[in-house]
């Protein structure tokens, strides 16, 4: 700003009117007024340069911006894929941990009442053969009761048997067996 004021300055102690355009002698004021006219054309042509440098520089950062969104959005956008990926997980196993509970819980009441009829059905098979034991003694036990008791009879028979009762019987026992 100081150096626009000093240019300025220069400008208003030039004599315009009096002398006119023509030769200039002094070598200072001439190239004051070159170097004001090189730097008013630089700045001009300088500041299109710049203008446009610095308009490329805003339309970069604006593209670098809008790119860094969309990224952004689109890291958003996966976040939430994510994000429902894992919540979909978590539901899927919270499913299958309650399936398995569940699968656990029929399981166990299946092997209860499994047990249960199988003691039922061991209960039964028990007293099935406790009946059936306990009727094999009482065949063995008449068995041997008939076995004496005929063991007694064939002695008594024998004692007092005669060809005459001896006879009696047989005929006794022809007769029985026409009769049938």
């Amino acid at each position: 700003m100081e150096f626009s004021m000093n240019t300025l300055t220069l400008f208003s102690t030039i004599p315009l009117g009096n002398e006119g355009f023509g030769f200039n002698g002094n070598i200072l004021e001439t190239n004051i007024i070159n170097l004001s006219v090189v730097i008013s054309v630089v700045v001009s042509f300088g500041g299109e340069a710049l203008r446009s440098l610095l308009e490329t520089r805003r339309q970069t950062i604006i593209k670098n911006f809008a790119d860094a969104t969309q990224r952004a959005a689109e890291a958003r956008d996966k976040l939430a894929k994510g994000m429902a990926e894992i919540l979909q997980a978590k539901i899927k196993g919270s499913e299958i941990r309650q399936q398995i509970v569940s699968v656990l819980e029929k399981e166990r009441l299946m092997s209860s009442e499994q047990l249960k009829t199988e003691t039922s059905r061991l209960q039964t098979l028990k007293q099935e053969i406790l009946r059936f034991q306990e009727q094999k003694a009482k065949l063995k036990v008449s068995n041997q009761i008939v076995k004496l008791a005929v063991q007694q009879v064939e002695k008594k028979i024998k004692k007092r048997l005669t060809p005459r009762l001896h006879d009696s019987v047989n005929n006794f026992n022809i007769v029985l067996l026409r009769n049938m």
